[in-house]
């Protein structure tokens, strides 16, 4: 088992670099945030529109089919399960039909020129009329009185699919969508922006983009370094994690015969001894950071990049209020 290739999620792609490498953090940053804002009180036809632009970002960029497959892949799945669960399950609105009107209203309105013939009287020795055929006339009297069978005015039905137990609502083939595609949405924006900027890029552009905020007394080199530590500090947690699992492999316990009190006890000592593994770890990062001079962030300035905003970020700002402007006009809820 490798996690740090079975969960492939917020790690960054070295190699190859595309277009979305070169571009600025705060310019993707500004691009991540509008995806996670975007598909608010938005129309079900806009969060696919959404879910279509990430996936041909992805495209265009011409990431490796190893890593997006792997990424992509299980969320797409996910986003398909839930569709499905979703849509087949009821709509929460548990109302029943009823017809507005009553099923003989010309009865009620209108009366006969002529009365109806009268029901005759039951024999005495049947007083259920067991084997009587009913009377023509008075069945066709009835028949006049009843309201005619109009068909549906327009092609609207609340009712999308049904199969047997299985019903589909409009209500519930709506949420269906904006629960997928959320989910799809929120997961992959996120995990395309950490692979395709470095940590000390987020940071750089977090910081830039924070800096008006020391007005106010902010520590935002502070909050900026914590961040790029852990960032880099997510790796060694996976990395110890994995090695005490494999320690525990090669020892070919047999659970069984331990039973759940004493599998407990050493998923105890497991965890302990992670804690204290990543305990070390930090010390060692502090002890470095001490040997090396560091005393504050504001003395001990490391620029990791030089943020400037070319020609291309331009066009990717510009690409950007497009897409906010057809949010606006197409997209809202109620619009059009």
């Amino acid at each position: 088992m490798d996690l740090l290739r079975s969960l492939p999620l917020g790690l960054y792609l070295e190699n190859p670099v595309t277009w979305l490498h070169r571009l600025d953090p705060r310019v993707k940053l500004a691009w991540l945030m509008s995806f996670l804002v975007a598909p608010l009180l938005a129309t079900a036809t806009w969060r696919l529109i959404l879910v279509a632009v990430l996936i041909l970002l992805t495209l265009a960029a011409r990431i490796p089919l190893r890593i997006w497959r792997q990424q992509m892949g299980w969320l797409l799945f996910l986003a398909v399960y839930v569709f499905a669960l979703v849509a087949i399950a009821p709509d929460g609105l548990g109302v029943d039909n009823q017809p507005r009107l009553p099923p003989n209203e010309l009865a009620f309105t209108q009366q006969a020129s002529t009365p109806l013939p009268a029901t005759p009287s039951p024999a005495w020795y049947n007083p259920l009329n067991f084997g009587q055929k009913p009377d023509p006339a008075r069945q066709a009297a009835v028949a006049k009185l009843k309201r005619p069978d109009l068909p549906q005015p327009t092609s609207y039905s609340y009712i999308v699919f049904q199969r047997g137990l299985l019903t589909v609502s409009r209500r519930s083939l709506d949420l269906a969508i904006r629960i997928s595609t959320l989910l799809f949405t929120l997961i992959y924006s996120t995990t395309l922006y950490l692979l395709t900027t470095a940590p000390e890029e987020v940071t750089a552009g977090l910081e830039d983009l924070m800096s008006p905020l020391r007005r106010f007394n902010v520590p935002v080199t502070e909050i900026a370094l914590t961040l790029t530590l852990s960032l880099r500090f997510i790796p060694l947690v996976l990395e110890e994690f994995q090695n005490l699992v494999r320690s525990i492999q090669t020892r070919a316990i047999n659970w069984r015969k331990l039973g759940l009190r004493r599998s407990a006890q050493i998923w105890m000592l497991v965890a302990e001894r992670l804690l204290e593994n990543l305990l070390l770890r930090a010390e060692q990062i502090a002890s470095a950071m001490k040997v090396r001079g560091f005393t504050s962030p504001n003395r001990h300035r490391v620029p990791w990049h030089d943020l400037k905003i070319g020609r291309y970020d331009w066009v990717a700002l510009g690409v950007l209020g497009v897409l906010w402007a057809a949010r606006v006009g197409f997209g809202q809820i109620g619009s059009g």
